[in-house]
């Protein structure tokens, strides 16, 4: 991708360029991960919710120019796509074995495996979220840290249950059709952004909608299939050796779930930022009240941004430029809990 010299002054034609797309053979079918990046730096491994891929998930936080230029600089970004969700994926047969949320944690070693990474940064949403946190639940000594937006530990509830169920038995007689799409719009969206009878829906949602078109029903059932069936893993957020950073929309349908899992990390090396009027997908729908608290993340492991970039006001290494009462989570939205930058010692 770009120039990762100290001397970047990241423009987004770099943003632009295409990834290196690789299928991955693993012992549960071949997966596809699209690299950005230097491959010498530190990575960061992400995976998306159910029926979205990197293109759908991370794109709104990775075309901002701040966010961009951090994460470049400083890691080789690794987007795995969960099975048959890449862009052109062929149609799974709904008589292939669906794969369990252990397999699909496996799956994500036996990736890493194939690069030759030991540890890594962890960056996934929703059910994507949740297959990283069973990841470093069973390999505890490759994950650094995890970065998760709306994430979830317990089983699912009756009520998702049941709206998971209605939505696997549409897709297996009609296919992605416009309910399923409503569906999923309501699990990534506030209200706000999606609009209603008065208000158009946004050019964001839109989007989602026009891309979520591109989606095989079988291969979206498959990872949905595993989710409703996914075990609770509260007493396995005990076994974490990495600190964490939790993100999630005030109005998710996933908020309490998310606050349930925050409450059972070890305080000292986990911090919550709850965004105020957004939904479950904050890459997309709110990417800035990301930038900060990244930041300070990811200074916390020596972490940085490029030296001779001209940083935007929004950044904590330059906070002269902003006036103190401006810079506050709650002018931005946010409530947020300390970060404890200092190593977990185990």
């Amino acid at each position: 991708m770009g120039d990762s010299s100290d001397s970047t002054s990241i423009d987004m034609e770099s943003a632009s360029i295409s990834p290196k797309e690789h299928f991955v053979k693993t012992s549960y079918g071949f997966v596809s991960v699209a690299i950005y990046g230097d491959q010498d730096k530190p990575a960061l491994v992400t995976y998306p919710d159910i029926a979205l891929n990197h293109n759908s998930c991370f794109q709104g936080l990775f075309l901002c120019p701040e966010a961009f230029s951090m994460l470049i600089h400083n890691f080789c970004i690794y987007h795995i796509s969960p099975p048959g969700h890449e862009l052109g994926a062929d149609v799974m047969s709904y008589n292939d074995p669906v794969l369990s949320v252990d397999d699909l944690a496996d799956q994500v070693a036996e990736v890493l495996d194939y690069f030759g990474l030991g540890a890594v940064m962890c960056m996934g949403v929703t059910a994507g979220a949740y297959i990283l946190t069973l990841f470093a639940i069973k390999y505890t000594r490759r994950v650094i840290g995890l970065i998760l937006v709306s994430p979830l530990c317990r089983a699912p509830s009756w009520t998702e249950w049941l709206c998971n169920k209605l939505m696997a038995n549409i897709l297996y007689y009609y296919g992605m059709c416009g309910l399923v799409k409503e569906l999923l719009l309501i699990r990534y969206f506030s209200k706000e952004v999606r609009g209603g009878a008065i208000i158009p829906e946004t050019e964001l949602v839109h989007s989602c909608r026009r891309l979520l078109d591109d989606r095989q029903g079988p291969n979206v059932l498959n990872f949905l299939e595993a989710m409703n069936g996914r075990p609770d893993i509260t007493e396995g957020l005990k076994r974490l050796q990495c600190r964490s950073l939790i993100f999630v929309g005030e109005n998710s349908p996933f908020n309490s779930d998310s606050l349930h899992m925050t409450s059972k990390l070890d305080r000292r090396f986990s911090a919550l930022v709850e965004v105020q009027g957004c939904g479950s997908i904050v890459t997309e729908e709110q990417p800035d009240a990301m930038l900060i608290p990244l930041e300070y993340f990811l200074m916390g492991y020596g972490f940085y941004r490029p030296s001779q970039m001209n940083v935007s006001p929004r950044s904590p290494l330059s906070p002269k430029s902003i006036s103190p009462e401006l810079y506050t989570p709650e002018s931005m939205g946010l409530k947020l809990k300390p970060i404890k930058t200092r190593h977990s010692q185990y």
